[in-house]
């Protein structure tokens, strides 16, 4: 018998969506009947996104353009959410865009640029989305952040102290919230395909095919299971932790990179 989701009619909210993880999130979530708003930077390359999303699924898509980072701009995402479709049910944090060098030379600019994005932007969304949620008697919140939250390496300052301090809001507000049945939750990436790592191919291996350039990424970055994610099985991470079917997951960082991480 097939796994019901229980996501038909819910209304959720993903950003950083115009492209890669946060794209392929939101285009899962309304496969499975969820009416999405995505938010991004770039008006238009977003408004493409939602309409290819909306025409692959048959769901309505609204399109939000901002800088989550921008600290007026959780107020009117969610704001605009809420007038479209009537609810909110569902938060992924995603926005966020990675940021390392060695620790004397990332100047106070950039702690405060990375902090205000990672940071400052889910703290803020969410803040706005916990009273709709608990109108309704619960919702999802998922904070998207890496393993360096858990095992920062050297020269990857500022993101993974940013996203250490993504960890503790999770589960600080995951016990917080829990007895209102909003259920808060991160999932820590290793690497994902993505435009982030279709760079680095193109700058350091463009000899190689993209197959080829991935498979020698996943041993020069020893990954045990021996290849590098796609981003569509994220999605799928992303929208079971957001279904009634995870209705007892709350507080928990999973690590989701192929058994990288040393720790749980």
């Amino acid at each position: 018998m097939p796994m019901e989701l229980g996501l038909e009619g819910k209304v959720a909210i993903v950003t950083g969506s115009s492209d890669g993880l946060g794209r392929a999130c939101a285009e899962r979530l309304s496969a499975e009947g969820v009416r999405v708003t995505v938010c991004a930077r770039r008006e238009g390359h977003l408004r493409e996104a939602a309409a290819a999303i909306e025409h692959a699924t048959g769901h309505e898509v609204l399109a939000v353009p901002l800088d989550v980072a921008a600290p007026e701009s959780a107020e009117r995402l969610i704001g605009a959410t809420v007038e479209r479709f009537g609810r909110l049910d569902i938060l992924v944090n995603n926005a966020g865009t990675s940021a390392g060098a060695p620790f004397e030379k990332v100047p106070d600019e950039l702690w405060e640029t990375d902090f205000d994005l990672k940071v400052f932007g889910a703290i803020r969304c969410a803040r706005e989305a916990v009273p709709h949620m608990r109108r309704q008697g619960g919702g999802r919140i998922v904070n998207i952040l890496n393993t360096g939250a858990k095992v920062p390496r050297a020269g990857a300052l500022p993101t993974a102290a940013a996203r250490a301090a993504g960890l503790a809001v999770t589960k600080s507000i995951s016990r917080e919230y829990a007895p209102e049945n909003i259920l808060v939750n991160a999932v820590c990436i290793g690497v994902v395909r993505s435009a982030q790592w279709a760079r680095l191919w193109q700058q350091q291996k463009p000899e190689l095919s993209e197959e080829e350039f991935y498979e020698w990424f996943a041993r020069f970055r020893e990954v045990p299971i021996g290849r590098v994610a796609h981003a569509s099985e994220l999605a799928d991470l992303v929208t079971f932790l957001v279904s009634e079917r995870a209705s007892y997951i709350t507080g928990v960082a999973i690590n989701f990179d192929g058994g990288y991480t040393p720790v749980w």
